[in-house]
């Protein structure tokens, strides 16, 4: 093992910052490979023999399925863990839940509320540790987002995406930590009172600025949106803000993406959601099931994008 390979083996991956460029573009390559090798019914398994634990807090469709479908076409296992029928859903601790599991299984995916808990997993954990997704960071969904983009524009240094609605969301914080490491133009619009945590901004802007990228924020979505490449949204209310929905929509209804407001991007441009999506809120139908939309395509995605990391992460290279 190559002392390249090695680091991947120690590495976790808790948020899309933990990745290098060069990683990132690894992975995306990688998950082509494989979803081409699946395509042609090839076999590609890496991981016969090995567990993957995956500990679900928020429910999930894409997430359970593609990590479970992964693990199998890799050869390995993928052991689905509800926080409820766990001892840590019994008031066990989190440290000590991450070290037993730690004996059992070979590496850990886990899709919980507060980032804190998958720290806390990563810093008590001696497997490697997979945010599935959590309040601030969604770093699996936007790999599968850049595969995405990747296949349909050939690129993504020097592309503009548009990130229009709720910026303090765990998508648009994903996306600016990967646009600024890729170089890649990114301008977020949201009303005031949900702009994107300003710690997360400002690093990216920082790192954007190495990489000849630009990272913005601004409260005009058709600003947002003129001359993108890429389009993107998510729902306006997220898990465990239901109470908070009546509100919401009243502030988002300027930031839907409609046909009046993608007007204002290219010609060409691409429309990503990652799913699920409530039709006529955030989105018009008009939008996710027109032919700019690659949106099942990007679903599709979080399975090849996924076995790429699952490879690196728990594989033997």
């Amino acid at each position: 093992m190559t002392e390249t390979e090695s680091k991947w083996h120690q590495k976790n991956i808790l948020q899309v910052a933990d990745l290098t460029e060069k990683e990132l573009t690894l992975l995306i390559e990688e998950a082509i490979v494989m979803k081409e090798q699946t395509k042609a019914g090839i076999p590609h398994l890496y991981l016969q023999g090995k567990t993957l634990g995956m500990i679900f807090e928020k429910s999930s469709t894409r997430t359970r399925v593609s990590f479970e479908v992964g693990m199998t076409q890799l050869g390995g296992h993928a052991l689905f863990l509800s926080s409820k029928d766990i001892q840590l859903g019994r008031g066990e601790s989190i440290a000590d839940t991450a070290k037993v599991l730690s004996r059992y299984v070979d590496g850990l995916m886990i899709r919980t509320f507060g980032h804190e808990i998958i720290e806390e997993f990563d810093e008590n954990a001696t497997v490697p540790i997979i945010n599935g997704l959590t309040n601030e960071h969604h770093p699996m969904q936007v790999l599968a987002d850049f595969m995405t983009i990747y296949e349909k524009k050939g690129t993504l240094k020097g592309l503009n995406l548009a990130y229009v609605g709720d910026g303090n969301n765990n998508m648009p914080h994903s996306l600016m930590e990967g646009a600024a490491i890729m170089g890649m133009n990114m301008t977020i619009a949201s009303p005031k009172g949900y702009e994107p945590l300003e710690v997360i901004l400002k690093k990216a802007k920082i790192k954007a600025e190495q990489t000849g990228a630009a990272i913005q924020f601004t409260y005009d979505p058709v600003e947002a949106v003129t001359n993108a490449d890429i389009v993107v949204t998510d729902v306006w209310t997220s898990m465990g803000m239901e109470a908070e929905e009546t509100e919401r929509v009243k502030h988002f209804l300027p930031y839907q993406v409609n046909a009046k407001l993608t007007h204002h991007a290219k010609e060409d441009f691409i429309f990503l959601h990652c799913l699920p999506a409530h039709r006529g809120e955030e989105v018009t139908s008009e939008v996710i099931d027109g032919s700019h939309s690659v949106v099942f395509d990007e679903a599709e995605n979080r399975l090849h994008a996924q076995k790429a990391v699952l490879k690196k992460l728990m594989g033997d290279n």
